[in-house]
Formats: C-alpha cells, sequence, structure tokens
C-alpha cells in the first residue's frame, strides 16, 4: 500500500497537475511521439545495416556517426516527455500490463544495445566493410529491432488495456 500511495502522491503533484489539466499534456503527447519516430526512424537505419538487410554500401561507423547523436537527443525528448505523461496518472500507468512490459522490453532494448557496443562495436573495422555480416551482429540488429517493435506496441497498448 506505501507504494500505491507513493505513485498518487505523485499525481497530485503541481507538476503533474500543470502538465495534465493544461495544454501541456498534449504538448507532451506530441512531442513524445514525434522523438520516438525520429529515434526509431534513425535506429532503424542502423539497426538494418547491422543485421546485414540494407545500407550495405555504407560504412557501419559512419552510419553510427550520423545517426547516433540523433538517436540520443531524440530519445532524451522521448524520456522527458514521457516522464512528464507518466506523472499524470502514476498509480494507473504502474499497475498497466501494457506499461510494464513496454518498461522491460526498453530496459532489454538497452542491455542488447551495451552488448553490441561492448561486444562487437569495437569489431567494426573488421566487418564494416564486408558485405557479408556475421551472425551475432545480425542477431543484435534483429534483436533491436523486436524489442523496440514491442515497446512502441507497449505504448500504444497502454490506453486500451486496464
Amino acid at each position: 500500500m506505501l507504494q500505491h500511495e507513493f505513485w498518487l502522491n505523485l499525481e497530485y503533484t503541481w507538476l503533474a497537475e500543470q502538465i495534465g489539466a493544461t495544454w501541456l499534456f498534449p504538448l507532451f503527447n506530441s512531442l513524445h511521439v514525434l522523438s520516438i519516430t525520429l529515434m526509431l526512424g534513425a535506429l532503424l537505419m542502423l539497426d538494418l545495416r547491422l543485421a546485414g538487410f540494407a545500407a550495405r554500401v555504407y560504412p557501419y561507423r559512419t552510419l553510427s556517426r550520423d545517426f547516433l547523436p540523433w538517436i540520443w537527443l531524440a530519445f532524451l525528448v522521448a524520456v522527458l516527455t514521457g516522464a512528464g505523461l507518466f506523472i499524470t496518472r502514476a498509480s494507473a500507468h504502474v499497475l498497466n500490463p501494457a506499461f510494464q512490459w513496454k518498461m522491460l522490453l526498453m530496459v532489454l532494448a538497452g542491455l542488447n544495445m551495451l552488448i553490441f557496443h561492448y561486444r562487437h562495436h569495437r569489431l567494426a573495422n573488421g566487418w564494416d566493410q564486408q558485405h557479408s555480416v556475421r551472425w551475432s551482429l545480425r542477431i543484435t540488429g534483429m534483436t533491436s529491432l523486436l524489442l523496440w517493435a514491442g515497446v512502441m506496441l507497449g505504448g500504444r497498448w497502454m490506453g486500451h488495456i486496464i
């Protein structure tokens, strides 16, 4: 019960009430969707290259240098606007299975990214210019695509699952 009180108290903060009861809610919602779209569009290019499905004529390092700053900026905006949206109905969101799945899949997507950066990214010189991509890298790219698709589905289902 103490946890539920925490989430309820969060909903009744000044900031949560300002976001939920004013024009800020549709603004945050719109910015959240736009930032996710930008992030996933750029991430799609990297993951499709990593999986060996597209952009094979471009070195992965070149694509990552061009797209990663946009991905991180868009992710930051999505997190900030998502947190603003979350606090307006925190007690309901934490109990929502779609929200729980969304958060779990987002953590798994982050772990997938960390594994890639620590295990495979340093090997990019070896496979960057090759037409064939190692299976472990293909799996990493495909896993990222699937996890982020799940995150998006979880976000869409949040409003429809109680």
